[in-house]
């Protein structure tokens, strides 16, 4: 059944890349915060080292990741098999977020195709690597991605993203900072 893992091997970095979905959980500190569990897909996951991973992370309408990595840098990444044989992996540890104006952007960022919508690179120190049956997760059939909010991001342009950056992801849903104002 469960088994925990010193390090991602190269195995686990074959199945991770052949994942079309996996989820995010992040958490506030307070009792009254909200928890966020976000799903995320695309050309959008790396995997750097044995403990070390990141993802591009695209503009969204809320920015509670951010906010939640900020205040805490909690994070679980979930991946769960929808081919193939069953198996769930998570990926516990400390998240930071990476954006243009931070060092170190220009060389994470190379990792990923390019993309009009990406607002940071979340960087996750994992902590513990552990996977699960699966046995009741369902078997899908993944026919393309979706390129909707690609070509929203491409039809606002850089400028516009930008706007609607500053417009809707400065703080979370529980008042928490997200994106700086500059963003």
């Amino acid at each position: 059944m469960a088994k925990i893992f010193a390090t991602i091997d190269e195995e686990l970095t074959r199945w991770i890349a052949r994942q079309k979905l996996f989820f995010v959980a992040t958490a506030p500190l307070s009792d009254e915060g909200l928890i966020n569990c976000s799903p995320k897909g695309g050309d959008s996951f790396r995997v750097l080292g044995g403990t070390e991973v990141a993802y591009q992370d695209f503009t969204g309408s809320g920015v509670e990741t951010i906010a939640h990595l900020r205040e805490n840098g909690r994070i679980v990444i979930m991946f769960c098999a929808f081919e193939g044989a069953p198996k769930i992996l998570r990926l516990h540890g400390r998240g930071t977020v990476v954006t243009a104006a931070d060092d170190g952007y220009a060389e994470l960022i190379a990792k990923f195709p390019a993309n009009p919508g990406t607002r940071a690179i979340i960087h996750v120190d994992v902590e513990r690597i552990a996977d699960s049956c699966g046995y009741a997760v369902p078997v899908y059939e993944f026919k393309a991605p979706r390129d909707i909010l690609d070509q929203w991001a491409a039809d606002k342009g850089a400028e516009g993203v930008q706007a609607y950056q500053r417009a809707n992801n400065r703080r979370s849903i529980d008042g928490l900072p997200g994106l700086d104002a500059d963003a």
